[in-house]
């Protein structure tokens, strides 16, 4: 008994074309019965996920799904169906079904789409199955599956033709049947809260609330230029001033910038504010909301990181509560308790000792800031909200006392940012004079003067928060490039 297709397609030197031929030549039978091969409307009862995790024997049911092994003894066949959600075993006899549908069976490949009703059972091995009694054929496919035992081994493949990586590797299916249901869960979490979520535009006539290159596109019928969103946070903050009290949005953003393992030019972000809190409220929540999206999909508060071979690379330990830390303290920790007290160029020849590569464009804080990202940021793995950061650095931040810093965290997990949260600046002459300070030399960015003169309207004290979620999620599922966890990431087209 082998896994493969009733009637062998070809041989294992067969050409692309040649198989595609084959199946062909099948498709032109399947007409010959009468029967179309691409379907129509088919009612099913469950899943083969649902019913695989919800089975009991003796029942009448009506399942679909891709044909993903067919295991031929003759007159008998067990095979297997299934979706990215679930699979289960079917069992099919000569004499179990018309002489029509047992032809229809003969012309059957491995990646059909079939609809089957029958009655379920366990086999003797204890499997539980479908006998089918009646066989549909929904969609014939064309094309072969990838190798059943390799799947879409090539990297470039799997995220160029993510359907083939779908339908041949369950890992990656279960990773994104994760996704959908943590930001559902993360909708459902925001929402016991009595936070409204809300839509705010994608097309802005100001690229405002995050510093960073945006997409430009150009509106014909109203003759002006417009750009893809960077942020949802000035529309958003505008809310509250509106009376919102609680909101979020769930978004995407994008920005014309680098490609990485942590970057896509097109992501999903998550911003929500709370009139009255401030960073530390939000700190607290984005700490419940992780651990309880990790107990219930992850199983725990502790996350294994993986190479390709399986061996474990790290454990990230979500347990509460989270460290955390002032911006400078950790900073001197790595660059010398001095590093604070020492003149900039000194600190500049500093980063030399400490192989941080800085360029002579970059002000004093920026460089701050490198050494930051690249000796405290890069080789922090378990959870920590790093406060009091530079206040230059955070425009939109309320300013502490003295106004060397801001009242923010950033909650860096696995290497990278995963959380930026503030108390919202609401003061509408400093914010002004922090957006002109922040575009001071940019000639790419503009103040977004209507959101300053919202604010002349009375903005109140409120808690802010960013996530990026497709970096929570590629830390609570273990993956280690972006691309694993966004199901069509952006790539150079081939020539």
């Amino acid at each position: 008994m082998s896994d493969q297709p009733a009637t062998p397609e070809s041989t294992p030197q067969s050409t692309e074309s040649e198989l595609i031929a084959v199946r062909r030549e099948k498709l032109g039978k399947i007409r010959d019965l009468g029967i179309d091969p691409y379907g129509a409307k088919f009612d099913t009862t469950t899943t083969p996920g649902k019913l695989k995790a919800n089975f009991a024997d003796n029942q009448a049911v009506t399942i679909a799904g891709r044909l993903l092994a067919i295991r031929d003894m003759g007159k008998s066949v067990f095979a297997t169906i299934g979706d990215v959600e679930g699979r289960i075993q079917i069992y099919l006899n000569k004499k179990g079904v018309s002489e029509t549908d047992w032809e229809l069976y003969q012309l059957l490949d491995l990646g059909d789409w079939v609809g089957v009703e029958g009655e379920s059972f366990t086999t003797g091995k204890g499997e539980p199955s479908v006998k089918v009694n009646k066989l549909t054929v929904l969609s014939k496919s064309l094309r072969p599956m990838p190798d059943k035992w390799h799947g879409v081994a090539d990297r470039e493949t799997k995220y160029r033709k993510r359907h083939l990586d779908l339908m041949s590797n369950e890992h990656s299916a279960e990773v994104f049947i994760t996704r959908s249901r943590m930001i559902a869960e993360i909708r459902s979490f925001l929402h016991e809260r009595d936070y409204l979520e809300v839509e705010t535009p994608m097309l802005q006539s100001v690229a405002g609330g995050a510093a960073a290159r945006p997409f430009e596109t150009y509106h014909n019928a109203l003759g002006m230029d417009l750009t893809l969103r960077i942020a949802p946070e000035l529309f958003l903050k505008r809310l509250l001033v509106g009376g919102f009290t609680k909101v979020f949005e769930l978004n995407r953003n994008f920005r014309n910038e680098g490609i990485s393992r942590r970057h896509n030019p097109e992501f999903t972000m998550l911003e929500a504010y709370a009139a009255f809190g401030d960073f530390e409220t939000m700190a607290d929540m984005v700490e419940e909301m992780t651990c309880h999206l990790a107990e219930k999909f992850c199983g725990g508060l502790e996350i294994e990181h993986k190479d390709e071979e399986g061996n474990i690379v790290r454990t990230i330990n979500l347990q509460r509560p989270w460290k955390r830390a002032n911006y400078h303290d950790l900073i001197k920790e790595v660059a010398g308790d001095d590093f604070f007290d020492i003149s900039p160029e000194a600190r500049r020849a500093k980063c030399d000792q400490l192989g941080v590569q800085i360029s002579e464009k970059m002000e004093d804080y920026e460089v701050v800031q490198q050494v930051f990202e690249k000796k405290v940021e890069e080789h922090t793995f378990d959870p920590c909200f790093v406060t009091r950061v530079a206040s230059e650095l955070i425009p939109l931040a309320k300013v502490t006392p003295g106004g060397k810093t801001v009242e923010v965290y950033e909650l860096i997990i696995n290497g990278q940012e995963i959380s930026p949260g503030y108390s919202e600046l609401n003061d509408p002459d400093l914010q002004r004079e922090r957006l002109e300070h922040q575009a001071g030399g940019e000639e790419e960015q503009e103040i977004d003067h209507d959101f300053v003169e919202t604010l002349e309207n009375g903005m109140p004290p409120a808690g802010g928060i960013g996530i990026g979620i497709d970096r929570l999620i590629m830390m609570l599922t273990g993956a280690s490039t972006i691309r694993d966890v966004v199901l069509f990431p952006l790539l150079k087209k081939k020539d």
